[in-house]
């Protein structure tokens, strides 16, 4: 075997690392001179998009247009959250000193800044890139780059123009990026191969009822009786009802448990939690992690909103939008002093659900 030097390797392979064997020679004992595996790679294309959870899985149908556009190009994604980033993303970063240190001395050819934040923004400005679309910092604020980011960035300042939006959060992202959105779908892993085992009745259709919705808008809550009275009313119509949420609603999740009958295994960590949601058939939820999460999954959704523009959503054809029966002003407000959600009732859900889902 010709001795492997320095200057016969490739480091322009999309599998190899530098700093540890690359996954061809791990697996297949390959070494670069002559490697099958060897796929080239003609630059670097830079996601910046930290969190949430949720509004990060919601941008993974991004990656599909940079696959057409960037075929031989490796996608690198910076973020809070690394494990619902897909996998087919080449190199993820979690937000952290040292993530940052090493994005400063790598070239891109493209970065797309997606993320309005201080933080994010000056990230996007201080790494190498010959291209870059989204957000940046001028005057010592968030600003878009060019014309592409003007609607995104308008109707994240102004409640009124936010209103009139007619485009959803995909179409937004897309244009931003300099792309048109053609119902490309969101990118995410149900983590099966993590081989959990959940007791769940097979011959039931399981409904998945996740009851929170985070605490930054409480004015989003659903009221405790109403899941009481949906989760009795799906179990006599033949379906299994199946409590979801985190460790704040754990309380409020057991007591729901205790009065309706419901099932509720407790609350996980987030790639267990993705999976308990892939034993659902159908969602309901309020604008939350779960909902996109549910979307990611390609589940029927019923959706409660009543602080945003509905055009936000892109259910693709999964599910229904329900919202507030009386009038109510509390768009984007903590707290509604209409208690608006409780015009929802437990039947018009029900219906709702039977129309999406059978259950025979």
């Amino acid at each position: 075997m010709t001795p492997l030097t320095v200057d016969s390797l490739k480091p322009d392979c999309r599998h190899f690392r530098g700093d540890i064997p690359c996954k061809p020679h791990k697996f297949h004992g390959v070494h670069c001179p002559g490697c099958p595996l060897y796929e080239p790679t003609d630059g670097r294309v830079l996601v910046i998009k930290l969190g949430a959870i949720g509004d990060v899985i919601r941008t993974t149908p991004i990656l599909h247009k940079l696959k057409e556009v960037y075929p031989r190009h490796a996608v690198w994604w910076v973020t809070e959250t690394t494990d619902v980033v897909p996998e087919t993303v080449d190199v993820r970063l979690p937000w952290n000193d040292a993530s940052i240190l090493a994005l400063q001395h790598v070239d891109f050819d493209l970065v797309l800044s997606l993320e309005k934040d201080l933080h994010a923004c000056a990230l996007a400005m201080s790494v190498p890139s010959k291209r870059l679309k989204g957000f940046i910092l001028k005057n010592g604020k968030c600003a878009p780059i060019d014309g592409d980011a003007d609607h995104k960035y308008l109707t994240g300042v102004f409640d009124d123009l936010n209103k009139e939006n007619t485009k959803s959060y995909p179409e937004e992202i897309f244009e931003l990026s300099g792309f048109r959105f053609s119902g490309e779908k969101y990118v995410l892993r149900n983590f099966a191969d993590d081989g959990y085992a959940w007791k769940l009745p097979k011959r039931k259709k399981i409904v998945g009822l996740n009851t929170g919705c985070g605490g930054r808008w409480p004015s989003r809550l659903w009221p405790d009786a109403h899941w009481v009275a949906l989760a009795r009313s799906l179990g006599r119509a033949g379906y299994t009802p199946l409590l979801l949420g985190g460790e704040e609603e754990q309380r409020k999740n057991l007591r729901i448990a205790k009065a309706s009958g419901a099932l509720y295994p407790g609350h996980f960590p987030l790639r267990q939690f993705i999976n308990l949601v892939d034993q659902c058939r159908l969602v309901v939820t309020a604008v939350t992690m779960a909902m996109h999460i549910a979307i990611g999954l390609e589940k029927k959704i019923v959706l409660f909103n009543n602080i945003f523009n509905r055009n936000e959503f892109e259910l693709y054809g999964l599910g229904e939008i329900l919202e507030p029966t009386v009038p109510c002003d509390c768009f984007y407000a903590r707290e509604c002093p209409k208690q608006c959600m409780r015009s929802i009732t437990p039947k018009r859900v029900l219906e709702t659900v039977q129309c999406l889902l059978p259950a025979k």
